[in-house]
């Protein structure tokens, strides 16, 4: 691992080795994050407090670009110890508040050029999104609202940012999938229901005409799931799109209901959106799964990589 950071004038400096090292890398939501411990030196040429981007390389590979959150220098009797943290470049629009502003047809390029250059955000190629009519933009919103809005609700895709530090507005790659089988390096494998927060029943209201849509998830119901959301929609809507808002809430809802954990005793073995296939002799829930968080690390028990898989179509 050889790890960079970036003071506020552009200048570049390299880190010492890590004596260990962690990042969390997301599907969009939370924001991607690092963390790094290393030796230090007294009197170096550079200072962490004028730090503000930081980016890695693991085997010739870029594996995180981001921005310096918080630095920590410590003298302990195993010598001067730096410590770093930060997260991906998702911050710069999670941190930073829109002006209100109404479209009266907000594309793609609109999106991105009041919302994320501003910010020195790039974005990735392919990305193609349909235009929206009449977009508001209510004043305090987060610049990734702002996107999140655009990208998910009318575009249909989850944005999210890749290790170079891009966003990325363009559906999953299905062409990368990593199978665990029982040649695999395993150190541990789980499976986590977790229902609190599942919605079982969301009805849609139109404030204006009144009426009301409900849409039901029949497979929390039958289990004995009940919990139960009323959301009055803000504007004139159709049936169509207060059924399909029913719909993503409650998907929305249940994206956690079912996950599977796995850890591997290598690093960068998969990233969030890849296909991962299970099938192992020891395993009672075999089949595929997409990343939806990976977590990779370096200690003193060497590296590993730790995979929290949900079901292939699962909604961010």
């Amino acid at each position: 691992m050889t790890a960079y950071v970036t003071d506020a004038k552009g200048r570049r400096w390299s880190l010492p080795a890590p004596l260990a090292w962690r990042m969390e890398y997301t599907a969009g939501v939370p924001c991607d994050s690092f963390w790094m411990r290393c030796p230090w030196e007294k009197n170096s040429p550079t200072k962490p407090e004028g730090w503000v981007e930081f980016a890695a390389d693991h085997a010739g590979e870029r594996v995180f670009t981001g921005l310096v959150d918080e630095c920590e220098v410590s003298v302990t009797v195993k010598g001067r110890i730096l410590e770093l943290s930060g997260r991906g470049m998702a911050a710069r629009l999670l941190d930073n508040e829109a002006l209100g502003q109404d479209y009266q047809s907000a594309t793609q390029a609109d999106i991105i050029r009041d919302h994320v250059a501003p910010y020195g955000v790039e974005v990735a190629p392919g990305a193609v999104l349909p235009p929206v009519s009449h977009l508001s933009v209510a004043t305090g919103s987060s610049e990734w609202s702002v996107v999140y809005e655009f990208a998910r609700y009318y575009g249909g895709v989850a944005p999210r940012f890749d290790r170079l530090g891009r966003l990325v507005l363009s559906g999953w790659n299905d062409s990368r999938e990593r199978v665990v089988d029982d040649s695999a390096r395993l150190l541990a494998l789980l499976r986590r229901d977790r229902r609190y927060g599942a919605l079982s029943q969301v009805l849609m209201r139109d404030r204006w005409s009144g009426r009301v849509e409900q849409v039901d998830n029949a497979a929390l119901l039958a289990c004995g799931g009940m919990a139960r959301r009323v959301i009055t929609m803000p504007t004139r809507s159709s049936y169509k799109a207060m059924r399909y808002s029913g719909q993503f809430q409650l998907e929305k809802s249940a994206a956690e209901l079912e996950r599977v954990e796995v850890t591997l005793g290598e690093p960068f073995c998969a990233w969030p959106g890849d296909l991962v296939t299970i099938q192992r002799a020891d395993w009672d829930w075999n089949g595929r799964y997409r990343a939806a968080q990976v977590s990779v690390g370096m200690d003193s028990g060497g590296y590993w990589t730790r995979i929290e898989l949900a079901l292939p179509d699962f909604v961010i």
